[in-house]
């Protein structure tokens, strides 16, 4: 039954990626695309739709893989969202019940100290996953660098990133894309 196992597949998603949405992301891809639930770059479209609407991201993205599998979307996305949701809520609840007595312990300091750098290799992940599929959707060949939509992801890229280091509001940058994406797609 689709929705048992959209429940249980962000389940899984949701008790074991530490480090929040974008460190989700590696686990998300491999579940959604290894059930053939979706195309990797169905996913990254969505990736890109997630980033610019208001919302945590693996919320996003749990209700959105659930309303395209499920016959019944809303139902779907109620199941997968409910599913990333319900590890983090429980998880929550435990620590902060006991993180005051624990926070000083040897071996919380210890775990979060593993942890921090597992999510940023997470994340790392993601990206180049994302920036492969984004730069180079037919694969690495030369006939990418003959291709305008390549350069504009580049140039589109580059900005951003720019622009996000001279700490230009995050609203901004999206609207700016997005019309540059506008007009390269008319002008292309």
């Amino acid at each position: 039954m689709i929705y048992l196992e959209l429940f249980l597949t962000f389940l899984k998603i949701g008790a074991f990626t530490f480090g929040g949405g974008y460190a989700m992301l590696p686990l998300i891809q491999q579940e959604v695309t290894a059930k053939g639930w979706m195309e990797l770059e169905q996913l990254v479209n969505f990736i890109a739709v997630s980033e610019s609407t208001p919302g945590p991201f693996a919320i996003n993205i749990a209700t959105y893989v659930g309303s395209q599998v499920a016959p019944l979307g809303i139902l779907g996305s109620a199941c997968a969202t409910l599913g990333v949701v319900f590890p983090s809520f429980v998880i929550i609840l435990i620590v902060a019940r006991i993180y005051d007595r624990f926070k000083n312990s040897r071996t919380v300091k210890g775990v979060m100290t593993g942890l921090k750098p597992a999510v940023v290799g997470l994340i790392g992940s993601a990206i180049i996953s994302i920036a492969l599929t984004v730069f180079f959707p037919v694969g690495l060949t030369l006939a990418v660098f003959k291709n305008v939509q390549f350069y504009v992801s580049v140039g589109i890229c580059v900005v951003c990133t720019v622009l996000a280091f001279k700490k230009v509001h995050p609203i901004i940058i999206i609207c700016l894309s997005a019309i540059i994406g506008i007009a390269a797609g008319y002008l292309m």
